[in-house]
Parts: structure tokens; C-alpha cells; sequence
């Protein structure tokens, strides 16, 4: 199953980082929004947090595109309104595509590319 992992960073104040993390506990994430992750094939996903920076991990099916993904969001007003709600607490990490706030990292080390190293 493919994974995927992206940065991006959020405003460094306290109270925004609260509000950010509020809107992402259970039952806070608006329901259309919720159904649209696995309909574009998203098996899983997570959001870590470490200061200000986030990382976004998603497993997903062979048949994810993510282009597709986010030209059925920019399609869907539910999903457009809750970009525009996490936009103001959203700020690109240092090194990201111009006009892009989630950024994916360049893998450098995964173990079972390593000999005799291979999946339990």
C-alpha cells in the first residue's frame, strides 16, 4: 500500500495551534469532508505535530492521484470551505513549491531497502 507523507507548518501562536488541533478531534471534521478522504482512495491518514510543524502520513490505494483528489476538492463547496477555514492557521514550511503549503519531504533511509532487511 503506498504511503505518502507532507509538511507544512502552522501559525506559531498557542491559541491558533489549539484551535487548529480542536477542528481535528472526533467528531469536530465535518462529515462531507470526512467521506471525501477514503472516496479518493486515502486508506489512512494522520497528522503529527511537533511545535508548529505538522506531518501529514496517508496510506493509499494504487489507484490514489492525487491531482484527481484535489480537483474533486476544488469541485466540492464542503470541501472548499473547510480549506479556507485551515488556511489562516496554515503557513508553508521553508522550502516549499511556490504557492503550495503542504511540501512532501525527499525519502532517504527505509530499512528494507537495506539487505536482509525485509518486512516481518
Amino acid at each position: 500500500m503506498p504511503r505518502h507523507s507532507l509538511l507544512f507548518d502552522l501559525v506559531d501562536e498557542p491559541a491558533a495551534i489549539a484551535e487548529y488541533e480542536s477542528w481535528h478531534r472526533p467528531g469536530n471534521v465535518p462529515g462531507p469532508v470526512l467521506a471525501s478522504i477514503p472516496a479518493a482512495g486515502i486508506v489512512e491518514m494522520e497528522i503529527h505535530r511537533l511545535g508548529n510543524r505538522l506531518m501529514m502520513l496517508c496510506e493509499t490505494t494504487d489507484a490514489f492521484d492525487p491531482a484527481a483528489k484535489a480537483a474533486a476538492d476544488a469541485a466540492d463547496p464542503d470541501a472548499m470551505a473547510g480549506k479556507a477555514l485551515m488556511s489562516q492557521f496554515q503557513r508553508p514550511v521553508p522550502g516549499a513549491p511556490a504557492g503550495k503549503k503542504w511540501a512532501a519531504p525527499q525519502p532517504i533511509f527505509r530499512l528494507t531497502d537495506h539487505p536482509g532487511h525485509t518486512p516481518a
